[in-house]
């Protein structure tokens, strides 16, 4: 698989991982979910969020694509916000809870997509005129103008929201975990959260870990 970033001012974080069970979370992850939402509601008020130098650099790097971050929010941000606000994680499955729960640790948007139902080459760029999809558990997206992950078929991910076309199922084996990171984050913080990603990926969904790489504006993942 080969992922090119197009436009200026982020950071790719890949994990791809095989032979992955999908299920409901673990009790043991469960737990790990909680203790971090915890963690967040002590340490955080919900006007605090948006002070978080994390959150700060992703809206710069909205903005610096012309996307108003209060219009389209981050992804992880609005978890962020639910988190601290008490209202916990969404329980999903277990690799969809491995995404939000390393989004909120550091506070970047995640996207995790059913890599079999992908058409390399992907393309990280803004959207283009007419281009939409169906995003989950939400009315179709008009993606012009927005940052999307596109294969041959089009776009399927965003750091706004992600689309059903390529959303994890109980069906899904084959994983590509995608870690949007402003262009200013050091490398070995985007590395830290992949071996996060991939260690609990491996123990909560018994996946095989086939690569991880973390991708400048102008690097490529191959296989």
């Amino acid at each position: 698989m080969i992922i090119n970033a197009r436009i200026s001012g982020v950071r790719l974080g890949v994990v791809e991982a095989t032979g992955a069970r999908i299920i409901p979370a673990t009790l043991e992850l469960a737990r790990e979910m909680d203790a971090a939402c915890d963690r967040l509601r002590r340490e955080l008020t919900v006007e605090q969020v948006g002070e978080l130098d994390a959150v700060s650099d992703v809206r710069a790097m909205f903005r610096n694509w012309g996307v108003d971050p209060a219009r389209y929010r981050p992804s992880s941000e609005a978890l962020l916000r639910r988190v601290v606000g008490g209202k916990g994680l969404y329980r999903v499955l277990n690799v969809v809870d491995i995404n939000n729960l390393g989004s909120i640790e550091t506070g970047w948007p995640y996207g995790s997509y059913d890599a079999a139902r992908l058409q390399p080459p992907v393309t990280f760029r803004l959207g283009r005129r007419g281009e939409t999809y169906e995003g989950i558990g939400k009315r179709t997206w008009h993606l012009e103008d927005r940052p999307v992950l596109a294969d041959r078929q089009g776009p399927f991910g965003s750091p706004i929201s992600d689309s059903v076309r390529t959303m994890i199922t109980e069906a899904t084996s084959e994983v590509l975990m995608v870690i949007y990171a402003p262009a200013g984050a050091a490398a070995r913080a985007i590395r830290h959260g992949l071996e996060q990603c991939a260690r609990r990926l491996e123990r909560f969904a018994g996946a095989r870990i086939e690569a991880t790489e973390v991708l400048n504006e102008s690097d490529s993942l191959r296989d």
